[in-house]
């Protein structure tokens, strides 16, 4: 029978893997790229450094995902919660692989800033799990339901001819919202305002620094 620290050490061991890897960009999708059969599209110089701004802000999101999602689990006593918090975050590495992949097409690249984004993500979702279940929950929701509206603009924004991150930023849409109906389902509480302002306010500011870097 393994010992209390092997197990912890196991669990460390293993969440550092998994932050390197993502941090790193490897990720192996388990569904096909939504954008896999979709028309590559002409885009002009300044459209393709667009597509590859917004692309590179989502992959940033899946990054922050993947931390939120490991720390919200690491931290919860709750084993539905922890097979939840699993299943979520194997969803948001098929994103996390299809951002990266079209960014690859686009001749571009993931955000330089990468390790910090994770870093500062992990920290949240380990607060957020600290205040137990529920509150960790609404944190889900919340966060799910802004990812959303912003993913919904990035429709908006991309090139009408650049169906391949259209196609991958639709089926994107569809999951986060599952994700958060299914936070919502197991007994979310409602997030107060001023944290929701503050979650908007520090999202603004990571989505204008990662279109960049």
């Amino acid at each position: 029978m393994p010992s209390l620290n092997n197990i912890v050490s196991d669990t460390f061991i293993t969440g550092v893997d998994r932050a390197l890897r993502t941090v790193m960009g490897v990720a192996v999708p388990s569904r096909p790229n939504p954008g896999q059969h979709a028309a590559d599209g002409l885009l002009s110089a300044a459209e393709q450094r667009h597509s590859a701004g917004l692309m590179r802000v989502n992959h940033v999101g899946e990054v922050c995902a993947q931390a939120l999602y490991d720390a919200q689990g690491q931290f919860s006593s709750n084993e539905r919660l922890r097979q939840q918090f699993a299943l979520a975050a194997r969803e948001e590495e098929d994103h996390l692989a299809w951002t990266a992949e079209r960014l690859r097409e686009l001749n571009s690249r993931p955000s330089l800033l990468n390790p910090l984004w994770y870093a500062g993500a992990y920290a949240l979702g380990a607060l957020a799990a600290k205040l137990g279940d529920a509150r960790s929950l609404g944190f889900v929701v919340e966060t799910e339901r802004q990812v959303e509206a912003h993913l919904v603009s990035h429709l908006e924004k991309l090139p009408v001819q650049d169906a391949k991150s259209r196609a991958i930023v639709a089926q994107m849409v569809t999951d986060e919202v599952a994700h958060g109906e299914a936070a919502h389902s197991l007994g979310a509480a409602e997030t107060p305002w001023p944290a929701r302002g503050a979650m908007r306010t520090m999202a603004r500011a990571m989505t204008t620094v990662a279109y960049y870097l």
